[in-house]
């Protein structure tokens, strides 16, 4: 009975432990890109929402691909003026966006993914 009773208090006291570690905070993600407003001045797209909201669907939470082709390196293959003319008039099964998307949400999912090398 006293080591099933040591054993618990151990164990109870291990686990308690552990629930005192400080979290780990993620590095801070790239939300958007800054783009030129009207008017003058700037301001922030976030190129992330855009893309959770259109392509994550066909290219994948981590730009893996699936349906669509894998973006995880598509700066280093394609221009910003490249993929943004993918994105405004679409490729493939890809469909085109000129008419769901701002030309500023274009210019940042573009400038986003082009940093993508």
């Amino acid at each position: 009975m006293n080591k099933t009773f040591v054993c618990v208090a151990l164990l109870l006291a291990v686990s308690l432990s552990a629930c005192n570690q400080p979290a780990k905070t993620p590095p801070p993600v790239d939300q958007g890109a800054a783009t030129p407003a009207p008017g003058g001045g700037t301001a922030t797209v976030d190129a992330q929402g855009i893309y959770k909201q259109n392509c994550i669907s066909c290219h994948g939470a981590n730009f893996e691909g699936g349906v669509g082709p894998n973006l995880t390196k598509v700066g280093g293959k394609y221009s910003k003026d490249q993929i943004a003319a993918i994105v405004a008039n679409g490729r493939g099964g890809m469909p085109a966006f000129k008419g769901k998307l701002s030309d500023a949400d274009t210019g940042a999912i573009s400038d986003w993914l082009a940093a993508k090398k």
